[in-house]
């Protein structure tokens, strides 16, 4: 099983030997406390003299390591408290760490005699012949261990294990605090990310278009940060990045030419999902044309102007679900693209001076004038943009093509 989890991330050792000192005072009990393989993470608590006397021999000590490792273990298979008999015949026992079905240790207390044990059996986890030494000193330390009934015994235990789930469930409260606070941060931080783009790329496009920057910079940037969204899983932000480039690429290297339909979608789709992930659910966008009219060629950016529009003007500022249809429309003589939308709406004031071609401020800046300027420019008189709105009803485009160019 992969340890995923270690006892020492779990909990403050320093905080955690001080508890484990008051504890080992209040019950004239030993206290140690080990990781899943038995190795000490904390100091004794009150070991006694008989038991430090035994540890301090080499061939014992090795018992005494063994009768912790095989009481750990118990007490992680049953996940609860485990009383036993040492090699040396003291009773011990041992209270098990558990985080998330992982054992990680155990809180290994005992190191003292009981009274009357007659119709009880206790398991003796290590069988020597060695219990009877002729050692003063180890005599009359045996005879100063504290004497504890065995009920008592296993109160001190229960007790220790509620303390022990206690400390452990308030200590992953934190920690879950900790990880949603920094979900919470990452969110805030992707946020500020994303608003930082915003104002970046328009920095950098605004270069572009002075002649200072080449194209070449602008998507090396976009591709690092994409790249730094990906390592730091920051999916959301990485998918925004990709679908800015894919319109900023489609602009740069499209801007004046023609191009087939389904490129000038390709771009209407990558902005329409990006404003998706501003607007969610008040946002609906449907696209309607047939593969069959995908060759056909028109001026870049036509189609992506008036959507572009239609979000800035028509639905960002609307309260109430937006919806944007765009689709294609072939009759005899035309072929007719139709971008609309239940926006605002445009007043007639500015809709007479948009329809008269009047490049008054409010509309110079959204590039009509310019997808007029490059119809003019490929198809001369062989077309016809038609506009028409109403307040709080929205707003439709109609872009005739003549086939007869």
């Amino acid at each position: 099983m992969s340890r995923g989890i270690n006892i020492k991330d779990i909990i403050n050792i320093e905080s955690f030997q001080k508890i484990q000192n008051d504890i080992a005072k209040a019950t004239g009990v030993a206290i140690i406390t080990t990781d899943y393989k038995g190795k000490p993470v904390t100091e004794h608590s009150s070991c006694t003299e008989f038991c430090k006397i035994i540890r301090s021999k080499d061939n014992l000590k090795e018992l005494c390591e063994k009768c912790d490792s095989r009481g750990g273990l118990e007490a992680a298979r049953s996940g609860r408290p485990y009383i036993y008999k040492c090699h040396r015949g003291l009773i011990d026992f041992a209270v098990p760490i558990i985080v998330e079905e992982q054992y990680l240790g155990s809180l290994m207390s005992g190191q003292v005699l009981t009274e009357d044990l007659s119709g009880i059996e206790l398991e003796e986890i290590i069988k020597t012949n060695n219990k009877n030494e002729d050692d003063p000193i180890i005599n009359e330390a045996y005879n100063k261990l504290n004497v504890i009934p065995l009920e008592k015994i296993k109160a001190i235990a229960n007790m220790m294990f509620h303390i022990s789930n206690y400390i452990i469930e308030e200590v992953n409260l934190k920690r879950a605090e900790e990880e949603v606070t920094k979900k919470n941060n990452n969110i805030i931080n992707a946020k500020k990310s994303e608003i930082g783009l915003e104002k970046e790329v328009n920095k950098l496009l605004t270069k572009k278009i002075q002649g200072r920057i080449d194209e070449e910079f602008i998507f090396n940037t976009l591709n690092s940060i994409s790249s730094l969204a990906f390592i730091e899983n920051a999916n959301k932000t990485r998918e925004v990045v990709n679908k800015l480039a894919s319109i900023i690429r489609h602009t740069l290297e499209n801007g004046s030419k023609i191009i087939a339909l389904k490129e000038e979608v390709n771009c209407v789709l990558s902005y329409l999902e990006l404003c998706k992930i501003k607007f969610g659910d008040r946002l609906k966008f449907n696209i309607n044309i047939e593969e069959e009219y995908y060759n056909f060629k028109i001026p870049s950016m036509i189609i992506y102007t008036f959507v572009e529009n239609a979000i800035n003007h028509g639905i960002k500022t609307k309260k109430s679900e937006g919806i944007i249809n765009i689709s294609i429309i072939e009759k005899e003589h035309y072929l007719m693209i139709v971008v609309e939308d239940n926006g605002v709406g445009i007043s007639e004031r500015d809709l007479l001076e948009i329809n008269n071609k009047n490049d008054n401020l409010k509309f110079s800046t959204n590039g009509i004038s310019n997808v007029r300027k490059r119809m003019n420019k490929f198809y001369g008189y062989n077309y016809k943009i038609d506009i028409n709105s109403k307040i709080n009803m929205g707003t439709e485009v109609k872009i005739k093509i003549y086939k007869d160019m």
